[in-house]
């Protein structure tokens, strides 16, 4: 398990995200659809050098960014966060492009599924899985797909996996899930300890990440909502990020835990005094830069087909490849 030491950068951020969200949307119960309501974003500006496509599905939309020098041999399907009730922001957008940019110009397909409540379990998996398949639809073949994915997007990730192994087809080359949210009953030892300082989530435990609207009356435990309860035979390397103050820390934790009992190749990284997606920082504090730097070590040994055990290099061989990161 790798653990960052927390920058000065890195604490005041974790101050500011703490400000915002105590006066913000996070931890309230907020009425049908005012969440996206607020969220109401300016176009986003592709890249110099990039190409945004635009495909409607039957339940869906899937946006799909092409560099126009193209890694052929990695593509990448991202799964967002918004837990469950958040649909697709510039944010993704943007993180399909740092993948794409440490994929050396691998493509991106999003996809912009349905979210609750006017759209519950199973509608986020369906559409999942619809990307999937339409990445196989193109040419592309499973040991050439990644699947990213953060919060409620990490969770879907691994929901996806157990669905297409159960159905007995071939599973994606690797899996990336930064602090996803992998546990509906909330059982973890962190949803008490960081109760009160997670700058996110904290003091708000009866709200957290509205998981009545998506789950309704279903199993908390079925494992395609949380995928902890789930089997992880078979599983392909997983390179798992959480941030040391989250309430969701648990939820990585065990599922690194259950994974590598049942003999997959996992890389936990826990960074110390970070906030939930604290990767949305992109390279404007030391953790996140390396949070970013590890992902695209990951693809590169995805990308090659290199041992699994590379998963556990040390820090500083990861850092000697993608240039040092200094901590203050």
């Amino acid at each position: 398990m790798l653990q960052t030491d927390n920058s000065i950068r890195g604490k005041v951020m974790r101050e500011l995200i703490a400000r915002v969200a105590s006066d913000n949307l996070i931890g309230r119960k907020l009425k049908s659809g005012e969440l996206r309501k607020k969220m109401t974003e300016p176009e986003w500006r592709v890249p110099e050098f990039y190409n945004l496509r635009v495909i409607e599905e039957k339940n869906c939309r899937l946006e799909l960014l092409e560099c126009d020098i193209k890694n052929e041999r990695l593509v990448l399907l991202q799964l967002h966060g918004g837990g469950y009730i958040g649909g697709m922001r510039n944010a993704y957008r943007s993180f399909a492009g740092l993948y794409s940019e440490l994929g050396r110009g691998m493509s991106v397909l999003t996809v912009d599924y349905r979210v609750a409540p006017e759209h519950p379990y199973p509608a986020a998996l369906e559409d999942a899985i619809t990307g999937y398949n339409w990445l196989l639809q193109q040419g592309w073949q499973e040991h050439e797909i990644v699947v990213a994915g953060d919060s409620a997007g990490g969770g879907l990730a691994l929901a996806l996996c157990m669905y297409l192994k159960n159905q007995n087809r071939k599973l994606p080359a690797g899996l990336i899930c930064m602090s996803p949210w992998t546990d509906m009953t909330q059982s973890g030892a962190s949803y008490d300890f960081n109760y009160e300082r997670d700058p996110l989530f904290g003091n708000t435990r009866d709200s957290l990440i509205y998981s009545r609207d998506y789950i309704q009356d279903e199993d908390p435990t079925n494992p395609y909502i949380s995928p902890l309860y789930g089997n992880f035979s078979g599983f392909p390397p997983m390179l798992i990020q959480v941030g040391s103050y989250e309430m969701l820390l648990s939820d990585s934790e065990l599922v690194a835990e259950k994974a590598k009992r049942a003999g997959c190749k996992v890389r936990l990284s826990v960074y110390e005094g970070m906030f939930h997606i604290f990767q949305m920082a992109m390279l404007m504090i030391p953790e996140s830069k390396h949070a970013w730097q590890e992902i695209g070590r990951f693809l590169e040994i995805i990308e090659h087909h290199l041992p699994a055990e590379h998963l556990d290099e040390e820090d500083k061989e990861i850092e000697s490849k993608f240039g040092e990161v200094e901590y203050e």
